[in-house]
This record gives C-alpha cells, sequence and structure tokens, in this order.
C-alpha cells in the first residue's frame, strides 16, 4: 500500500465517525466556543474590579489585584494578550496598561453558556463538555489563584466522566481516534511483519485514545505499553483494560530522558502521543529521543491541538502550569517567551522533519471544516 493510499483510507475511517453530522457547521460552533471563553474571561475581569471605568493596569497590577498564583501568572498574560488581539481590551504600547474591558457580566455567560449548550446538540459534543466549560467558567477566580486545582472539576468524585467528554467523547476525538486505530490496525496486518507489532503509548491519561485502539488490535501479534507520569492514571488503566492481555504498564515521563526509562533504544515499532507531546519543555528534544525509541521503519504518531482555543486558556491550561522548580511546558524550545502552549500545524512537520522523521500524513487535510477544530493526526517514520 501506498503512503497515499494509507492516507486516503485512514481518512476514510476518520469520516466514517461523522455520519449524520454538519460538518460545515463546525467553523461556526467553535467560533462560538471562542467567544464564550473570552466572555468567561471578560466577566470574570470585571466580577473581579480589575478594570473598573477607564482605569488602566499593567499585567502584573491586574494579576497582583486578583491575587494570580505565581506559576498561573502566564495564564492571565494570555488572557489580556487575546482579549487585546480580540477588540475586548484595549491595551496602551507606550504605558504597558490595559484599560476599557468591553463589559460583560455573569448572566451574559450564563445566557451564552446556555446557548451554547443547545448548538452542540447534533454536532457530537457531550453534556458533560458543557457541564465542564460552565464549571470552570464559575471557578476562575479561584482556580487563578491555585485555591481550587482543575483536577477537582475535571475528576469529580474520581468520575473520568468529564476528561473522557474532553479527551474521548466528542466529535473531533472519535475522527482522531479512528484514525489512529486505522493506521495501528494497517500496521499489525502488514505482509511480511514477523513478531508482534511493540507500540509504546506516552501521556495515556484516562484511555481516551487507548480505549478505541486496542479493540482494533486484539487477536493480533501485539505488545502494547500504556504509559504516563500518574500512576492515578495506571491503576485505572490496569483495571478498566484488564480484558487485553496484550498490554503492560509503567511510569513515563516525557520530559525526562526517554532513553533511560526501561524502553531500548530501537525497539518499538510505534509510538504513538495523544494530546501530550504539547507538554514538552523541549519539543525538538523530546522528538529526537522518540526517533531513538523507534526501530528503523517504525511509526511516530502524534495527535496535537495546532492552535489556540480560547477555551482551553479558561480550563486545560491550568494543568499546563509549572510547580514551583519544574520548567515549564515549552521554556526550552521555539515557544519560549510567547505564553504559547500549542504548534501549529506547520511547526509540527517541521521539528518532525528537523528530528531525523519522515511526515507521511496530516488529517484532516487542509480546506475540510474539520481543521478549523485545529486538532490533527501526524503520521512519521524513522
Amino acid at each position: 500500500m501506498t503512503t497515499t493510499d494509507l492516507a486516503r483510507d485512514a481518512a476514510r475511517a476518520g469520516d466514517a465517525t461523522l455520519v449524520g453530522v454538519d460538518r460545515a457547521a463546525l467553523p461556526g460552533f467553535i467560533r462560538r466556543l471562542d467567544e464564550t471563553a473570552l466572555l468567561a474571561m471578560a466577566a470574570t475581569l470585571h466580577g473581579e474590579g480589575v478594570f473598573p471605568g477607564g482605569v488602566g493596569r499593567t499585567t502584573d497590577q491586574a494579576a497582583d489585584l486578583l491575587r494570580v498564583a505565581v506559576r498561573h501568572r502566564w495564564i492571565l498574560h494570555r488572557w489580556l494578550a487575546v482579549l487585546t488581539a480580540e477588540g475586548w481590551l484595549r491595551h496602551d504600547a507606550e504605558t504597558g496598561r490595559h484599560h476599557l474591558l468591553r463589559p460583560a457580566t455573569r448572566a451574559d455567560l450564563e445566557a451564552a453558556t446556555s446557548a451554547l449548550d443547545a448548538a452542540r446538540t447534533g454536532l457530537g459534543y457531550p453534556a458533560a463538555m458543557t457541564r465542564f466549560f460552565t464549571a470552570t467558567a464559575a471557578h476562575l477566580p479561584q482556580l487563578l489563584r491555585d485555591e481550587v486545582p482543575l483536577q477537582a472539576l475535571l475528576f469529580a468524585d474520581e468520575d473520568l466522566e468529564t476528561a473522557e467528554a474532553a479527551y474521548k467523547d466528542n466529535l473531533v476525538n472519535a475522527y482522531l481516534n479512528a484514525v489512529v486505530a486505522h493506521l495501528l490496525r494497517d500496521a499489525a496486518g502488514r505482509p511480511g511483519r514477523s513478531g508482534p507489532l511493540r507500540v509504546l503509548e506516552l501521556g495515556a491519561g484516562v484511555g481516551g485514545t487507548t480505549a478505541d485502539v486496542l479493540p482494533v488490535l486484539a487477536g493480533r501479534p501485539v505488545r502494547y505499553r500504556f504509559t504516563d507520569v500518574s500512576r492515578f492514571f495506571l491503576d485505572s488503566a490496569r483495571k478498566r483494560f484488564a480484558c487485553y492481555d496484550f498490554c503492560e504498564y509503567a511510569l513515563f515521563d516525557i520530559n525526562a530522558d526517554v532513553l533511560d526509562q526501561g524502553v531500548a533504544p530501537g525497539t518499538q515499532d510505534v509510538v504513538l502521543a495523544a494530546n501530550v507531546a504539547h507538554n514538552a519543555v523541549d519539543v525538538a528534544r523530546l522528538l529526537a529521543g522518540l526517533r531513538e525509541l523507534l526501530a528503523p521503519g517504525g511509526t511516530l504518531l502524534l495527535v496535537e491541538s495546532c492552535r489556540e482555543h480560547y477555551q482551553i486558556a479558561t480550563s486545560m491550561q491550568f494543568l499546563m502550569s509549572a510547580r514551583p522548580g519544574v520548567p515549564a511546558a515549552g521554556s526550552g524550545d521555539l515557544r519560549a517567551g510567547t505564553g504559547r502552549i500549542f504548534l501549529t500545524r506547520q511547526q509540527w512537520l517541521t521539528q518532525l522533519t528537523a528530528a531525523g522523521l519522515t511526515p507521511l500524513l496530516d488529517l484532516p487535510e487542509a480546506g475540510d471544516p474539520l481543521a478549523a477544530l485545529g486538532q490533527h493526526v501526524f503520521a512519521a517514520v524513522r
């Protein structure tokens, strides 16, 4: 099978998850998500009295007034930057002060969230997503101050439903997971393969991708290593995936030396990293290390956000703030000093090539309405 055939068939597998979905409506829905998140930022700043009347404040002054935790100050910095870029706030370059924030109230936010909940119907987004968005919006002052950890909202009562809504049970992840599952099934069934398909999944978390991948590998010669930096996720996965006897579970930290974590160089046929590689302090260093783990001809599969979603800036980005003494994601690579977490599509392709990998496919294709969501699957071969 040619690379073109593989990309075509993988795209068809993804498309099969979108039957009955109005793809043309997706860009508008994503914009509504962004606008609701901007409203949540503005309502928080208004509610805390950060920009009363025509008063201007610097970023540091705003952070001090809000009592933002040191490790989360970069998030407030991004808020002010995107609010300014989107015309919600003005910035005086000479004084460094922000001022004239567009009025926004909690009532406005509640109305927008309600409308968002109605708009998600028919687009494959679960109710848990809107509930999570509403919960984080209501706790933004406490989240900024580190008084409430995002995990308390994401894993309330150790329930994984909300986390799965974020990582699995929605339209775009169904598409991406179907593409990944097709690529792994193809790799496992490729003629001439000797020995089991050796798969290393990094940052597997709640198993949002794993759950869609393991069923297509069942009954085939496979050795699947589920890894994460958290023992909580490993323990949960052992129970959830107990029926798959070809799985093993281990700790793995993408920001430690990947060649010193129990995986021998040149031994993996596939390395899978879904929504985790952007957490690397240095993406170039991570990709170079992952290339070394791959066997000759092995494939790196990345699932990544390639645009900054404002809704993430009011929710999941609180998980990306470094603890004291720990380098922040992106602080050692091309993102350093920008406050950005996510690489663009072109930056990922460039970084993969620079690491000595050859990109094979990138889905969804440019021009597909699904591309407006900014989530992509990249496949690159050693």
